[in-house]
């Protein structure tokens, strides 16, 4: 009955041991020898031998139980996820940084096609302009102004403040410019419209923004800005009680790596 039970003991002993830390394993084997060598005295030296012996097999068993308990097989697999997860990130990272380069020549394209910022629409075509009704109960009053950068010096200014237009009826307005030192110049200009919920109605057929305007030694030139202002302008809510739109022109010295502020914003 000793030998039955001291075997129990340390085979309970073992398997609980197979599931803690090698750390505590170790405490735990030391622990089971002990046991054993204080009950042993009562047994036969044959019985003593022969439950030696087992202890000895669930001993091994223990100190060579592995660290990491998972397979080879699940080891692989989850080396293969991990890399592709990487993979997914670091395209995603070249696409943030791709996208980064692009978004203001995109933002500078969206403005222009949609107004947004008191940026005038561009790109009608005279079909647009022959087929527009003008509403001629609507009077507005449209305002110039012109601004120079301070590394530009050009004497820049409307040729007129202020014209009288109807929407879906087309105008014609002229700025003028002056290059008054002794080299070439070359300059570029950007703008926007004030308030800028009415730079949508804006309409641009012709005018000198975002190309480079070169000068010479004293030259003096008249820059045209045909536009019109859409019809829609009538019907939103929004420029019910808009009377009076400001065309806002600034010129920039046009320099290699130099870049303009987006439409709309200084």
């Amino acid at each position: 009955m000793l030998l039955n039970l001291i075997f129990r003991e340390s085979l309970g002993w073992a398997k609980k041991s197979m599931a803690l830390s090698p750390t505590k394993c170790r405490v735990c084997v030391r622990s089971l020898q002990n046991l054993v060598a204080s009950r042993a005295q009562h047994c036969s030296p044959n019985q003593i031998l022969t439950h030696k012996a087992s202890l000895q097999h669930h001993v091994s068993q223990v100190r060579g139980m592995k660290r990491n308990p998972f397979t080879k097989s699940q080891q692989e697999e989850w080396r293969k996820k991990n890399k592709t997860i990487l993979t997914y990130i670091a395209a995603a990272g070249v696409g943030m940084i791709g996208m980064s380069y692009a978004a203001v020549p995109l933002y500078r394209l969206y403005c222009q096609a949609s107004g947004l910022g008191g940026t005038a629409v561009s790109g009608h075509g005279t079909d647009q302009v022959e087929t527009m009704t003008p509403v001629k109960d609507r009077v507005l009053k449209i305002r110039f102004n012109a601004d120079v950068h301070a590394s530009l010096q050009w004497n820049f200014r409307p040729q007129q403040t202020e014209i009288y237009v109807v929407p879906g009826e087309t105008a014609l307005a002229f700025y003028r410019a002056k290059n008054p030192t002794d080299k070439p110049v070359i300059g570029i200009s950007t703008y926007n419209v004030v308030p800028y919920e009415a730079g949508q109605y804006f309409n641009k057929i012709q005018c000198f923004c975002f190309e480079e305007q070169r000068l010479n030694p004293n030259e003096e030139v008249d820059m045209p800005v045909f536009f019109y202002i859409d019809p829609e302008f009538d019907e939103d809510p929004r420029m019910a009680r808009v009377d009076t739109i400001t065309l806002s022109y600034t010129f920039f010295e046009a320099k290699e790596g130099q870049k303009l502020p987006l439409p709309g914003y200084s």
